[in-house]
């Protein structure tokens, strides 16, 4: 069994974590910290992991998490770069959830996050944590960069269009919503169910931190710089994103890839990945339909037969955008099955 600490257990990512390592076949939670619940027991603060986590949480210091084979950092920006060092040093393989190193470029980081990086020689070794494209690094890796959840679900679904060069690098557009946890669980003004409940809103329009790692991870994927139009929305719901994305077809019309080659492309793409489900044509793919799994689901649409590409991609935010990810991450690192603890099935209603 391999031993598995947390770091900020207290928010619904760790929360989320705390649920699908307490079922892991080949783990044991070892250690899980929390500043200000320091002695509290886990499932005190969390009455639905009773009888499932016996832990107490404890002070976030590194001696507290050496004897640990993996760590997770389920905390705000700016707080694993100043342990995650250490812990790399004595041997501890680490996946952070935050932003702290999936920016490669030290200079970008601080101009969208406010501070100065803590160990910005790190940024380079950090393998960026989207198995669909990085398993092997991933598997050799000892830190780990989670991605957002944005990015996850936007990713996911141009992958194989960028790869396979079908679409324009100008003029792709990211219109996403997600559900209010995407917010975190501390106490916010916009989250509050009388602010939230029954509306809808665009928020970060101007600019959003997911932006610069979408870019950066697209212009990868393309073999060229790529610009994107990114537009979060919050939805009046708990969980999940629903991402639709815009893109023009390098050709359209006969001349062009039919849309049935273009499905048959992308389902070949992902046949290999346990997570990804590309639905069949015409699907229109729901957020309840992932709620509480790790699941993606994609469906590609071609509207009138014309030259704009539309792919929908859902998640659940705090699973495949969050804490399943981080698992599957973690199972690749240690060598186990992708898909090994992460066979939740999604919940309805």
């Amino acid at each position: 069994m391999f031993k598995i600490g947390i770091v900020g257990g207290t928010g619904y990512t760790g929360v989320e974590l705390l649920r699908i390592l307490a079922t892991h076949p080949q783990v044991v939670l070892t250690s899980i910290t929390s500043r200000a619940e320091k002695g509290m027991a886990v499932s005190q603060l969390f009455p639905s992991l009773r009888r499932q986590v016996e832990l107490q949480f404890a002070e976030p210091v590194v001696d507290n998490l050496r004897h640990c084979d993996l760590v997770f950092f389920a905390t705000p920006n700016g707080v694993a770069m100043q342990m995650v060092p250490a812990l790399l040093e004595a041997g501890v393989k680490v996946v952070d959830l935050s932003a702290d190193f999936r920016l490669q470029d030290a200079a970008v980081w601080e101009k969208w996050y406010g501070m100065p990086h803590a160990c910005p020689q790190l940024l380079q070794q950090a393998v960026y944590g989207l198995p669909e494209i990085n398993a092997a690094a991933i598997a050799r890796a000892s830190l780990i960069a989670n991605p957002g959840c944005y990015p996850t679900a936007v990713q996911l679904g141009l992958l194989p269009l960028l790869q396979h060069g079908l679409i324009d690098t100008n003029g792709i557009i990211a219109d996403c919503k997600s559900g209010v946890s995407g917010a975190g669980r501390q106490a916010h003004l916009s989250s509050l169910l009388t602010e939230a409940g029954d509306s809808f809103k665009a928020y970060g329009v101007q600019g959003h931190r997911h932006l610069p790692e979408m870019e950066q991870q697209l212009s990868l994927y393309a073999g060229q710089p790529l610009r994107l139009t990114f537009v979060p929305h919050l939805l009046p719901m708990i969980r999940g994103i629903h991402a639709t994305v815009y893109a023009r077809l390098h050709t359209s019309g006969k001349s062009g890839m039919e849309m049935q080659d273009l499905q048959a492309l992308v389902e070949q793409y992902y046949r290999a990945h346990p997570f990804v489900d590309v639905m069949p044509a015409g699907a229109l793919p729901e957020t309840r339909s992932v709620r509480a799994s790790n699941w993606c689901r994609l469906a590609y649409h071609q509207p009138q037969g014309g030259d704009t590409l539309v792919v929908l991609s859902v998640i659940d935010n705090l699973v495949k955008g969050a804490a399943g990810q981080a698992v599957q991450n973690m199972n690749l690192m240690l060598g186990l099955p992708q898909d090994s603890g992460l066979g939740h099935i999604p919940v309805l209603p």
